[in-house]
């Protein structure tokens, strides 16, 4: 499908119509059970309200900033969001401009959006990852994402914080920590964590600190932070968005993805995020493969469809699997088939996954540091660990960096042992795994919970979650979609659809019939803690 005519699909009203015109649109989730009025409300009913007049992008992202200082910067202090852009308000301004002269470039325009800290932004914003050895360092150019959103008509109001280094620098991590950005908190409840490593984005989404925010993923990292956080995440398939100008942790695996409060929302941004990017050859194995996904928002979109049970993501955690075990019962009630089964072989890759990703991190940071930081204080794996070391008393006050140092232990990318780690995961992930199961019981999607509720953050042991549904999707690259799906002690759990290779559309459809029917978002009330 051509962007121009989306465009057209999507802004019905936009440049041939007049400014009394509203927009029609799918009708969101947020917007139903939203306590923050405009600013919890999403993409479409706030286009409408632009188109009729009634509301301007200059005024929305000055809502958002001022809600910024009070929510994430005073107040419960998320400490979501870790850098916010200074020309936001003018790029609203020029977006109010265009719409003035009727050139509205589609869903997105005026709409403001949050990036994750790792994603290359070429203006007056650092790209960090978190970390102090980038602090204040400014990309070369924009990353092939951060491109993409701007020519949609997005309005980039700032970056989120994020677990540091995407959580690829200890094993015993904090999720949602950072050096440079703090800790980040869970707005469901502000002792716990909000998982990571996209923990900014996920907790910013759902404060109402942005319409829109972008994550990244290696292995969770958007649709565990969205669950956490009572959000839908998409982790599309690799190759849908480009990974060119993301600071990487493995190409095998990285991509980034969008975080909405509405299955609507999200799907309108992956649109506007997909694309081929000659910097990034992957993105050729989607060509042709980006689709109509405002088409996909069908209430009926349960009905007939076949999907399989995971069962094998069962079991870690009763109260949650009450929740999923009622979800299932909807999913039936809209007309789906369920199919009992589990994902077969997801334990034959779980070192390789970790080798693959320590030889592909030192690879694939001294790239991304030569090309979009060549000013950086360091230029590859050895000079970020000896930075580390010199500046011990912020960097590594709560955990060490061992990812680091045994990614930079690890040979190159023609090493034999990655070869063949590379080669387990494929096998054991794509064809004898998800692949596998689906053709043998003709399934559409796999369901399973996508993780527990959040965890009390503890920085004496480190993370302690209890399991997730992230692997066989990230390890084969395959899209992944997580949907509210109800709450356990006022935390929220999700409930995730798994396809094979670019069936994005498909568990859209499933995922937003499953939304419609249910309709389980709330938004916090940023308690202290959980009431039992």
């Amino acid at each position: 499908m051509d962007r121009r005519d989306f465009v057209k699909i999507g802004l019905a009203a936009g440049a041939a119509g007049s400014s009394n015109r509203v927009l029609a649109g799918p009708a969101s989730a947020a917007s139903k059970l939203g306590t923050g009025g405009i600013l919890d409300a999403g993409v479409w009913e706030q286009q409408q309200m632009m188109e009729a007049g009634k509301l301007t992008s200059h005024s929305l992202t000055s809502q958002y900033l001022a809600r910024i200082k009070t929510i994430d910067k005073s107040g419960p202090r998320l400490n979501s969001v870790i850098e916010i852009n200074p020309e936001a308000l003018r790029i609203a301004l020029d977006m109010d401009r265009e719409r003035n002269l009727k050139r509205v470039r589609g869903p997105l325009h005026g709409i403001p959006v949050l990036l994750k800290d790792n994603i290359a932004t070429a203006d007056r914003m650092s790209t960090t990852a978190g970390s102090l050895a980038l602090a204040g360092v400014r990309a070369a150019r924009d990353a092939h994402v951060t491109a993409q959103l701007r020519a949609a008509g997005a309005v980039i109001i700032g970056k989120t914080n994020l677990s540091e280094w995407a959580n690829m620098r200890s094993t015993h991590s904090v999720s949602g920590w950072s050096a440079r950005g703090g800790l980040t908190l869970n707005p469901y409840s502000l002792d716990r964590n909000c998982s990571g490593s996209s923990s900014g984005s996920g907790a910013a989404i759902a404060a109402g600190l942005a319409t829109l925010a972008v994550g990244t993923e290696t292995d969770g990292s958007i649709v565990s932070p969205a669950s956490i956080c009572g959000l839908v995440g998409i982790k599309p398939t690799l190759g849908l968005v480009s990974r060119s100008g993301i600071i990487p942790i493995a190409h095998s695996q990285d991509t980034a993805g969008p975080m909405a409060r509405s299955v609507a929302d999200a799907a309108l941004m992956l649109f506007a995020m997909a694309g081929v990017d000659p910097r990034d050859p992957v993105t050729q194995e989607g060509a042709g493969k980006l689709a109509d996904y405002r088409a996909a928002l069908d209430k009926g979109g349960l009905k007939g469809a076949r999907i399989g049970v995971a069962r094998n993501f069962f079991g870690q955690h009763a109260e949650r699997d009450a929740v999923i075990e009622k979800a299932l019962l909807d999913l039936k009630s809209q007309g789906a088939v369920l199919v009992e089964t589990d994902v077969p072989n997801v334990g034959k890759y779980d070192a390789s996954e970790t080798e693959v990703l320590l030889y592909e991190f030192k690879a694939d940071l001294a790239a991304y540091l030569k090309e979009y930081a060549p000013n950086a204080p360091v230029s590859n794996m050895a000079e970020l660990i000896i930075f580390n070391q010199q500046h011990a008393q912020q960097e590594l006050a709560y955990f060490g960096q061992e990812y680091l140092e045994r990614s930079q232990a690890k040979g190159g990318l023609d090493t034999p042992a990655y070869q063949e780690a590379l080669a387990n995961n494929r096998r054991y992930a794509r064809a004898e795994g998800i692949d596998k199961v689906m053709k043998e019981h003709q399934l559409d999607a796999l369901v399973a919970p996508t993780g527990g509720p959040a965890w009390l953050t503890d920085f004496v042991n480190g993370d302690h979650d209890t399991g997730g549904f992230s692997s066989p999707a990230a390890v084969a690259g395959y899209p992944h979609i997580t949907v509210p799906a109800g709450y356990v002690h006022g935390l929220p759990v999700g409930l995730s659809f798994v396809g094979a290779a670019y069936s994005e559309a498909a568990l859209i459809r499933m995922a937003y019939s499953y939304e419609q029917a249910t309709l389980h978002r709330r938004a916090p009330q940023f308690p202290p803690s959980v009431r039992i």
